[in-house]
């Protein structure tokens, strides 16, 4: 397997990780994930939407043909979410030294590196490449 092979795949695998692990959190109703989600206005519904949102995005990232839309998606999720972490919920929330914001940080450097490598299979983005 090629360096740049095996570079995407852990890429891919990286953001897929986080994005599963923070599935548990989400819809076993975990205090911290509720908190976050009413801090932001978006309990329950914001927190399973979201959840189900990075299901897919770490399934898309994980089959070589759609990573781009894994990538594209979790771009877009985590941008919302750092972006939530920025302006309403703080770098440290509930006292966790910034690690949502570190692995939210993580996963949009995973998932832009990828949507760029890929971009020329983001049909908006083919013509223009």
């Amino acid at each position: 397997m090629k360096k740049s092979a095996i570079l995407l795949w852990i890429l891919r695998i990286i953001a897929a990780i986080i994005l599963v692990q923070t599935l548990f959190f989400k819809f076993t109703d975990a205090p911290e994930s509720i908190y976050i989600f009413e801090t932001l206005g978006a309990e329950p519904l914001g927190r399973y939407g979201s959840g189900i949102m990075e299901l897919i995005a770490s399934i898309l990232l994980l089959i070589p043909r759609y990573t781009w839309a894994g990538a594209v998606l979790g771009l877009g999720i985590m941008a919302g979410a750092i972006a939530s972490h920025l302006f309403v919920l703080g770098i440290d929330v509930q006292g966790d030294g910034g690690l949502l914001f570190g692995l939210g940080i993580t996963v949009f450097v995973c998932c832009l590196i990828l949507a760029w490598i890929h971009r020329k299979q983001i049909p908006v983005l083919k013509n223009l490449v």
